[in-house]
């Protein structure tokens, strides 16, 4: 085997694994070795043997077709099923907490995000927006038992599942990205409200309303932050240094949700699917391809972040502008009734 495939396998195992664990030890209980033998195979030294390799392969997720560019036609992606999914909010919050602190633990992290319509990570400035799209998603699309005969309605977010949420956001604030926005933010999410005001799926038309108030509010926090050019949690004050968030507009369609990632020790890709579920790959080959697409969308897309400050506003109230539509529907119909 050539160093360079087993460096790169090595290397695909230390992003998957926890960054405060040792790669000796975590290598070594897969693999039933001492940690002097297994980083003789990290150094090159010794060779990985074909029953070693199945075993990181299963162990940690890896295609080893696309190591070893066996086929560029097939790519491994990791997800979690619908049928294993425990879902909560607490549950949810704390996947996205895990995968951001692996990539803030990791030196010289950069993110480059395609938002389709709903930014959920930087929605977790108000955590009730977050909670009314988890509710929507277990109800209308899951369909979860437990949500059958449940109608939404305020309920106040308990000290554990506001904290995560705050953690999650503060990560995501601390590392540096690049942000692609098109013309459909937050109208699917309004459409929602919506619709479950109509469908008499929310307790009471002012809390609908509310929901649409906090929307407004959102969107003043994001142009701030876009403004400046930081990152910052809402009601706090915006960092002098570091947070570095730079908006761009896309006039045409983003086409999905995607987060791409990278670091010294490597990049990835994640890519919604299901509503709000996500998979997640590391292929060299889809990344490559992937990375190409991002850059022309970039390229394609005009920065808001700091400058153009006239498209800037023109955007955020066009934004604003649908929602306020949504809300006059909402009252009128209220009134009527």
């Amino acid at each position: 085997m050539k160093n360079d495939h087993q460096a790169t396998i090595f290397s695909l195992i230390k992003q998957n694994m926890n960054p405060k664990d040792s790669l000796g030890h975590v290598v070594g209980e897969v693999l039933s070795l001492s940690s002097d033998a297994v980083y003789r195979r990290y150094r090159g030294e010794t060779h990985l043997t074909i029953f070693e390799l199945e075993k990181l392969s299963k162990a940690f997720s890896i295609s080893l077709d696309s190591v070893f560019g066996m086929n560029k036609n097939m790519v491994l992606f990791n997800f979690k099923p619908l049928a294993e999914f425990e879902f909560s909010m607490d549950v949810y919050l704390q996947d996205m907490l895990n995968n951001v602190k692996a990539l803030k633990s990791q030196k010289n992290p950069e993110l480059i995000l395609t938002i389709d319509n709903t930014p959920l990570l930087q929605l977790l400035n108000y955590p009730h927006l977050i909670r009314f799209k988890l509710f929507f998603w277990a109800k209308t699309y899951l369909r979860l038992k437990e949500y059958e005969d449940a109608d939404f309605g305020y309920e106040k977010i308990s000290s554990k599942t506001f904290d995560i949420g705050l953690e999650v956001l503060k990560t995501y604030n601390s590392i540096p990205s690049k942000e692609i926005y098109d013309p459909e933010l937050l109208r699917g999410y309004a459409r929602e409200i919506y619709y479950y005001y109509r469908s008499r799926l929310i307790k009471d038309a002012d809390y609908a309303l509310y929901l649409l108030e906090l929307l407004d509010r959102f969107l003043d926090h994001l142009k701030a932050q876009a403004a400046i050019g930081k990152k910052f949690v809402s009601k706090s004050e915006p960092p002098a240094f570091g947070n570095n968030f730079e908006m761009y507009f896309n006039e045409t369609n983003n086409g999905n949700s995607s987060v791409f990632y990278t670091s010294d020790a490597g990049r990835g890709l994640y890519i919604s699917h299901n509503m709000l579920n996500y998979v997640h790959t590391t292929d060299k080959v889809y990344l490559e391809d992937s990375t190409s697409v991002i850059k022309k969308q970039l390229d394609n897309s005009s920065m808001i972040s700091t400058i153009n400050e006239k498209d800037r506003n023109n955007y955020f109230f066009q934004v604003k502008s649908m929602i306020n539509g949504i809300r006059k529907k909402i009252e009128a119909e209220s009134s009527e009734m």
